[in-house]
């Protein structure tokens, strides 16, 4: 059996994330070992494909403290502005760095930039072993340590199991932690889309009344496309020729941007809200998509979910010698508590009042997005949450 101080369950970018921080804050001395089902070959890895993601400025804060934002910046795409609309309608509100004071209100870094990056981080950390491709298959708690079994025949022993395995986390499914599951009837598709007009850092998301678009700048003069559809109507979207795919999301985005000259590979996936209202037990920690999966509206996903790994890390540094135990998790459920629950419930009321055409939505929607431009007061509490600058 081979002994572990943590064993964290899923090598996407929670879990590399955390083993990454932990490994920095704990000044390497805390032994750690991921268990990773996919081969680390970055480059088919459905953890660190084509996508991209907006890290908020809170996360970078995060980051840094992690030593893992300098490599990072160098491939990452700065937003310094965004653009809220309603399609067809006049409501709107504009958020600009200037207003923070800041060089930009976020970054898009792409997934598989990270994943390279990250293999050839955890090279530097001796104390962290990639276990892949495995899988846990069993999990046994005992009142000092927990042990795993591996579905290669491998058996672990460790003071704390983290799951950071997705929102489907098969450690959960084996230890019984109940999810709340609801189903936005929408499906995401997914794309990178050349434009013809310089983006300079903008980001937009623009709402219909099937789903919001949203279009985060790349380099390159690229911008990463999420648009939500219903599902018959994503299927449709799926199965047209990149001709006619442009000119449907013309039609539904608009000209800001000038024309879409090109896209990418495109990829659909069914949007639904995962939320375990127990993000702890005994010996076992869950962060990231494996303890809440949003919708991707207001881009909270990560962003919340690199919370999670910030305050695992500074609640273990608390008890080093025994990361699992009950104060340390104790600790991490009541500081996750409120920002879990308020982040998850913004996102799926933004789902239900923006993702619709019903007349008195329609009309209530954009009163609030010209009164959110308008007005400081309603502007902050937006401006808190987008930037990531909540408390936890």
């Amino acid at each position: 059996m081979k002994q572990f101080d943590i064993v964290i369950a899923g090598g996407a970018m929670a879990g590399m994330t955390l083993a990454l921080a932990i490994s920095k804050r704990s000044a390497h001395s805390l032994s750690i070992a991921v268990v990773e089902p996919y081969q680390v070959d970055y480059n088919a890895h459905p953890g660190f494909d084509s996508r991209s993601i907006a890290l908020s400025l809170g996360t970078i804060s995060i980051l840094k403290q992690f030593d893992l934002w300098e490599q990072m910046s160098e491939f990452a795409t700065a937003i310094k502005h965004i653009h809220v609309s309603d399609r067809g309608h006049v409501g709107a509100t504009e958020i600009d760095r200037q207003e923070v004071g800041a060089d930009a209100l976020g970054y898009v870094v792409e997934l598989n930039d990270v994943g390279h990056y990250y293999n050839n981080k955890v090279s530097q950390h001796k104390q962290i072993q990639i276990l892949c491709p495995a899988q846990v298959k069993h999990i046994e708690r005992l009142q000092s340590e927990v042990h795993i079994t591996l579905n290669d025949g491998q058996l672990l022993a460790g003071k704390l199991l983290v799951a950071a395995d997705g929102s489907m986390s098969t450690c959960c499914e084996l230890l019984g932690v109940e999810q709340d599951l609801h189903d936005f009837k929408q499906v995401a598709v997914t794309a990178n889309i050349k434009v013809a007009q310089a983006h300079q850092g903008r980001a937009f998301e623009r709402f219909t009344s099937s789903g919001p678009i949203a279009l985060l700048p790349m380099r390159e003069q690229r911008m990463s496309l999420v648009w939500c559809l219903e599902p018959d109507q994503a299927e449709k979207t799926m199965s047209l020729g990149d001709a006619k795919f442009k000119e449907s999301l013309q039609s539904a985005f608009g000209w800001r941007l000038g024309e879409f000259e090109a896209v990418g590979n495109r990829s659909c996936y069914p949007l639904q809200q995962s939320y375990r209202q127990q993000n702890t037990s005994h010996r076992f920690a869950i962060v990231g998509n494996a303890a809440q999966a949003l919708h991707p509206i207001a881009g909270q996903g990560f962003n919340l979910g690199i919370r999670d790994i910030a305050t695992l890390t500074e609640s273990i540094l608390t008890e080093i010698d025994d990361p699992g135990a009950y104060s340390v998790l104790s600790q991490y459920k009541h500081r996750r508590d409120q920002d879990r629950s308020m982040t998850a419930s913004l996102t799926s009321s933004l789902v239900h009042i923006f993702s619709n055409d019903y007349p008195t939505l329609r009309v209530a929607r954009n009163l609030g997005l010209m009164a959110v431009d308008n007005v400081s007061m309603l502007k902050a509490p937006l401006l808190i949450r987008t930037l990531g600058l909540v408390a936890r």
